[in-house]
């Protein structure tokens, strides 16, 4: 087994170090399904901007993508498919031009929408593109009215209290709705076929209806606003318009986000701006450049995960025994230290007097710090901060932020401190909580903690170290796990909690440890490794995927390798799981482990079937050799 697990890791340190790109990262595509292809076909068309080698090369890769029954799916054990993302596969192929009503793809796409509802059933989301593009029609009223935007910080309910995704997309939403803006050309489809039943274009009045219980607080912010209506009513159109302006990357991307940048371009369109604008051109070709490809195929990705993955990856090559002063990690960290963010972002609305200093995700992000990003890469530049003083400076500056973005109930956020308006999370919009808000996760709050235990060597009777503790122990789930919000899904963030708790010292025979130990136990399969389904999440309890994955055994391996004293037999299983399936290349190698949206979008990391092997095998290792 020993000599084994030796050959594996150095197998995987291989290929991760042959991987690295010249500028030191790592650029392994951040997958998120067809959604992206799509919308930036039928963004082209509404444009009239003719890429037609980007556009032939994403009809490709959708066609390749559609199931025997005509549907689309958002993951492998999705039922029979999903409706919306079928909804939009079927529109960009009939305004690409390369598929007509009678081609065969299309009518099974067809009937397969009909018998699932309609367009009336789509998420809100693909009901907006919809309307932007003239295939639906714009409610009467909007529930969240435009001039939401002038409400101060100071008032209970404010464009603050949202999260910075929700913020992004929302804001310019806020505008083409208030204009009830669309664009259709001559090359767009007829989808009336798809509406089962006269007035269906419409349906959005039933949806809403669940928002007038929210009407009153908005109405009582709006009472509170001085000045001339009409007035007020341009000065929130024009501030919803500087929202996005002020936060475009230099690419020309509203976030480095492909759904507030193709959102962005339509809220412009709507404020008077020419389609042929340089900034949104410059907007467009931003886009383009999130183009990669899987198996020689076109994807467009939701963004870039160049310093995620280069964070995680730097850190595991180190821990699997690559020196500090190897050229592989003297670039990763080098890459890294440049990606440092020096700009007050919006994170700095709640959370004043803290100088910037955390990483983003994408390597196009400059002012859109996350607490994992800012983990992983101080793992990483770890050993040269002891000795370089440049790198020390970082390392200063990324403790004292990660430090400061504690929520006030002990646990810590993705992107902005104590995003937590409960109210919020019952508005009747998919995915509720998980988009609207930014709460305190136990994957967050796992991955800290364990940060500060392992790398920093803080004295875990700090009283910030405390009260994360605290925190999760609070919010295990009753079958012993914890839910993590940004992987799939239990086994995710149970591996987050129970590192974290280890790193600070929570003794291994804490009942609530030993009670997760267990449930990790208890799903583990019969060939030794873990998998977990994406219903989970939109279940919100664990379901099993029935297979096992690399990614879901590494996980939970590395949990209970952080929590056992000695290589149980189901720790050998496990290990012995990863070593067998070193070369597995099925679907589940290809299966979702992140998590966009719950039930909207899920994300394939193809570096995580590396990495986290590679992890988990280097912390066995260390540990029990």
């Amino acid at each position: 087994m020993k000599e084994k697990v030796d050959v594996e890791i150095n197998r995987l340190v291989d290929r991760l170090t042959k991987e690295q790109k010249h500028d030191g990262s790592w650029a392994y595509p951040f997958e998120t399904g067809i959604s992206t292809d799509c919308y930036m076909i039928i963004l082209l068309r509404t444009l009239e901007m003719d890429d037609e080698n980007l556009i032939d090369a994403l009809v490709s890769r959708i066609l390749r993508k559609q199931g025997k029954n005509g549907a689309w799916k958002i993951f492998h054990d999705e039922e029979e498919g999903n409706l919306t993302a079928t909804v939009e596969a079927c529109y960009a192929l009939l305004y690409s031009g390369h598929r007509k009503k009678e081609d065969r793809e299309i009518h099974l796409a067809t009937r397969f929408i009909q018998r699932h509802g309609g367009l009336k059933e789509i998420n809100m989301f693909a009901k907006v593109m919809l309307a932007l593009t003239g295939q639906y029609k714009w409610p009467r009223y909007l529930p969240v009215p435009v001039k939401f935007i002038l409400f101060p910080v100071s008032f209970p309910l404010n464009l603050f209290d949202l999260s910075l995704y929700a913020r992004s997309n929302l804001v310019p939403i806020l505008i083409t709705a208030d204009y009830k803006f669309s664009r259709k050309t001559k090359r767009s489809p007829d989808l009336s076929d798809l509406f089962l039943q006269r007035g269906d274009d419409g349906d959005w009045e039933a949806e809403l209806n669940d928002w007038r219980s929210f009407q009153t607080p908005f109405q009582r912010g709006i009472s509170s606003l001085i000045g001339n209506p009409e007035q007020l009513h341009e000065l929130a159109l024009q501030r919803a318009e500087e929202y996005m302006l002020n936060r475009r990357e230099s690419d020309g991307t509203f976030y480095s986000y492909f759904s507030a940048t193709f959102l962005m371009i339509f809220a412009l369109m709507a404020r008077g701006y020419s389609k042929k604008d340089p900034i949104i051109i410059k907007a467009v070709e931003g886009l383009k450049a999130f183009q990669t490809s899987i198996g020689k195929q076109t994807h467009m990705q939701y963004t870039t995960a160049n310093v995620w993955n280069t964070a995680l990856i730097s850190h595991a090559l180190q821990k699997a025994g690559v020196p500090s002063s190897a050229t592989v990690i003297k670039k990763a960290n080098q890459y890294l230290l440049g990606r440092q963010q020096m700009k007050y972002g919006d994170w700095s609305i709640h959370n004043q007097d803290v100088t910037p200093g955390g990483w983003g995700f994408s390597h196009i992000n400059t002012f859109n710090p996350d607490l994992d990003d800012t983990t992983a890469a101080l793992r990483s530049i770890r050993s040269f901060a002891r000795n370089t003083p440049v790198y020390r400076q970082a390392w200063d500056r990324g403790i004292q932020w990660a430090v400061s973005m504690q929520n006030d109930d002990g646990g810590w956020p993705a992107f902005e401190k104590n995003v937590d308006n409960t109210l919020l999370s019952w508005l009747p919009i998919e995915g509720g909580g998980s988009m609207l808000l930014d709460p305190s996760t136990a994957d967050l709050t796992g991955r800290t903690l364990e940060f500060f235990g392992n790398d920093t060597h803080t004295d875990t009777y700090q009283p910030f170290i405390k009260r994360g503790v605290k925190w999760l122990l609070q919010n295990q789930e009753k079958d012993g796990s914890w839910y993590g919000r940004w992987g799939i899904c239990y086994i995710y963030g149970t591996w987050s909690a129970i590192t974290g708790l280890a790193a600070v010292k929570t003794r291994s025979n804490h009942p609530q440890v030993q009670k997760a130990i267990q449930w990790l136990y208890a799903i583990q399969n019969q060939d030794g490794g873990w998998g977990e389904s994406c219903k989970s999440d939109i279940e919100k309890k664990y379901v099993p995927l029935k297979e096992s994955t690399r990614t879901h055994t590494a996980w939970a391996l590395d949990a209970l390798i952080a929590a056992e004293g000695k290589a149980t037999p189901e720790i050998k299983r496990g290990i012995a799981y990863l070593l067998d399936a070193s070369v597995k290349a099925d679907w589940t190698t290809a299966y979702p482990k992140g998590q966009g949206l719950p039930g909207g979008f899920y994300i394939h990391y193809h570096s995580y079937e590396y990495l986290f092997p590679l992890l988990a095998l280097a912390n066995y290792r260390e540990k029990f050799y």
